[in-house]
């Protein structure tokens, strides 16, 4: 079943907010657009569906848009579960809104989830986009080694309950903290929106979902590998890098055949929040021309 709601999020012109009960878990989504090939917007850390405010409006002009928040997520329930429960949740989600196949898009720690989504259930997908991703089995662990660059983090918000324990009160310092260490156009996130997402991760179990997804993503690597293997994407996947660039290009290609790269510049590391013209511009234009063959 779904049903639209209201939400004490701020309200967008022609977005709409809904409920979905699939797979054991009730997501929130949002939807806007009356027209066009579907597009399925999926956020990463330490975001929400919000991370794509300004990007919905602009892809709505030509599409049905969709952007989900993930179990554990925004304003989505908080029941456990690791990548692969929340690609099926993508999954269901697509088959209960009767709009496959989609674009998806990833940011960050979704990828592996869209990955793992696109590859065992390749007729929801029309192409792939990931953005400033890497995958488990695929360089993601880099991110976790302290000792060769990685962030300490990673290891903290994955061990089981001990950022819900330590963060209660404090998700904003969590939160204003990673967002300036990930951003290198501060402007473009307004205290406003930092309350929307603090919100969200200050509810009851408001980290589990960050804590299933770096814990999973520490320990699935070969997993992933092993699907990346047998199940290759063959979608055309567009790889989009701000800061890091050429990892994100990079990785996909050890994965998928039909990759094409680009770089946002002069933004870090969450690109749809810091440049959502020139990144909405870019995943149009990937959208177009895949449209215009199928």
């Amino acid at each position: 079943m779904s049903s639209t709601i209201t939400t004490t999020s701020p309200a967008l012109p022609g977005v709409t907010h809904h409920v979905a009960q699939v797979n054991g878990t009730r997501l929130h989504y949002v939807a806007a657009g009356d027209t066009g090939s579907p597009v399925l917007l999926v956020h990463g850390w330490p975001e929400s569906w919000w991370a794509f405010r300004d990007v919905i409006p602009l892809l709505a002009a030509n599409h049905r848009v969709f952007a989900v928040d993930l179990r554990g997520f925004g304003d989505s329930s908080t029941e456990p579960g690791d990548l692969a429960t929340a690609a099926e949740d993508l999954h269901h989600l697509v088959d209960h809104l009767d709009v496959g196949p989609v674009h998806v898009t990833s940011q960050d720690i979704s990828g592996g989830v869209v990955f793992t989504f696109a590859a065992t259930h390749p007729d929801d997908v029309l192409s792939v986009t990931a953005v400033e991703t890497a995958l488990p089995g695929h360089g993601w662990e880099m991110l976790a080694d302290v000792q060769n660059g990685g962030s300490w983090h990673v290891g903290f918000l994955a061990a089981p309950g001990v950022a819900e324990r330590f963060l209660a009160g404090r998700e904003r310092m969590m939160l204003d903290w990673a967002l300036s260490a990930m951003t290198r156009n501060p402007d473009a996130i307004a205290d406003a929106d930092v309350d929307e997402l603090a919100r969200t991760y200050a509810r009851p179990g408001g980290w589990r979902g960050t804590e299933a997804l770096y814990g999973s993503s520490l320990t699935g690597g070969e997993q992933m590998k092993a699907l990346a293997r047998s199940r290759p994407l063959t979608v055309p996947v567009l790889a989009v890098d701000g800061v890091n660039a050429p990892f994100t290009a990079q990785t996909m290609r050890q994965v998928a055949s039909d990759v094409t790269a680009v770089v946002i510049p002069d933004v870090g590391h969450l690109v749809a929040q810091e440049a959502p013209a020139a990144f909405a511009a870019a995943v149009g234009d990937f959208f177009a021309g895949i449209d215009r063959t199928a």
